[in-house]
């Protein structure tokens, strides 16, 4: 049968359509409805076929779904993409440059000022230097997340925008609260929704932990007398917000912190991993559609998926993060979970083992209290 192409027919038809469906699968029934072509259709070897054909559809601005009816019959159903809304603000090239240069000067200015305040306890070195080098490492950490994202999406062939930086509350909370991109494309099976979701997460956690051991190397022991006059000083309050298994392992490399009864001062070095690590686990939680969120999707399907991301609101509240689990409550009633085009293609094996060790980072990354860090580790 002849192999048809609707990249070489312009503006296909619906007859063009039917053609190159039917020089691809083995159809058995068709339906011709208002709005949409159905095929009913019987390969054993479907996935592949239908990525092929997913990514020619959407060149010609044809959007295919795979469906999966109960008592297993598998169909095609093709429809015109719907006209939609561009949104201007988002489609301008200028503003994740914007964005980016605002996150930097927030940043910036959020280790200059832990640098000077932090002189008047230990020595950290020159502000302006410090902080210079703390922009290299936080935004490093976030830099190398979206990397990884954009990476696995144009490995897949999946387009997507530039990462917009989100500027945070420099001094008083958290410089930056991460960044996000968005997909250009559809995305076409469980396996491609997996890949993208993974390697940001692990791109980002290679950073931190690098930072988090050099932040170990240098970060200065307090002393008993040092104590004595900073222990209530509100630019310690970040430890109160837990500390990360893997924070505390790159401390004990040095024979420093809780485990070997002295205290260091949180430096720029150790914020920027502390933020880093805290993204990571927020990322990791199988909730809504971050990144944890579209990774458990793709093995549980959407209705588990809803009750984990329910989970995940609990985990953040016991964690004292409720501001964090009230946004995503929100956002998750308006838009649940991503849905690729062809849900009925299981995960392969490698996957869902990768799936368990993504739960174990989730763990070290999370920013437990510290008074049960002791327990856990002894």
């Amino acid at each position: 049968m002849e192999k048809y192409s609707v990249k070489e027919m312009g503006d296909p038809s619906q007859e063009d359509i039917i053609s190159l469906v039917n020089s691809i699968f083995r159809v058995s029934e068709f339906t011709k409805n208002e709005f949409s072509l159905e095929f009913k259709i019987g390969d054993d070897d479907f996935k592949s076929k239908f990525e092929d054909l997913a990514r020619e559809l959407e060149d010609v601005r044809y959007v295919s779904k795979l469906e999966k009816i109960e008592n297993g019959d598998l169909y095609l159903i093709i429809q015109k993409f719907p006209p939609g809304r561009q949104r201007r603000f988002l489609s301008s090239s200028w503003i994740p440059r914007i964005l980016f240069v605002v996150v930097i000067g927030f940043v910036m200015f959020d280790g200059y000022y832990k640098t000077s305040f932090g002189n008047t306890i230990v020595d950290l070195g020159d502000p302006l230097e410090v902080s210079i080098y703390y922009v290299l490492a936080l935004m490093g950490i976030l830099g190398a997340h979206e990397l990884g994202h954009m990476i696995a999406a144009k490995k897949h062939k999946l387009k997507t925008t530039w990462p917009y930086f989100l500027p945070g509350i420099p001094i008083y909370g958290i410089p930056t609260f991460g960044a996000l991109i968005q997909s250009r494309g559809l995305t076409i099976n469980r396996e491609i929704l997996f890949d993208v979701a993974i390697a940001g997460p692990i791109a980002g956690l290679v950073i931190a932990i690098i930072v988090s051991i050099y932040g170990a190397y240098t970060a200065p022991v307090l002393d008993d007398l040092i104590m004595g006059e900073v222990i209530d000083d509100p630019r310690l309050r970040d430890w109160a917000l837990g500390e990360p298994l893997l924070l505390t392992a790159s401390l004990a490399l040095f024979g420093k912190g809780d485990l070997y009864g002295n205290t260091i001062y949180m430096t720029p070095f150790i914020f920027a991993a502390w933020v880093g690590y805290l993204i990571t686990f927020i990322n990791l939680l199988p909730a809504w559609q971050l990144d944890g969120g579209h990774l458990a999707r793709t093995l549980m399907g959407s209705k588990i998926h809803r009750y984990a991301t329910y989970g995940s609101l609990g985990v953040l509240v016991l964690l004292n993060f409720w501001p964090m689990a009230m946004l995503i409550f929100v956002l998750s009633r308006r838009n649940p979970s991503a849905s690729p085009l062809d849900d009925v293609s299981p995960l392969s094996r490698n996957r869902k083992l990768a799936y368990v060790g993504i739960i174990g980072l989730a763990v070290l990354c999370a920013p437990l209290p510290t008074q049960i860090l002791p327990g856990i580790l002894s």
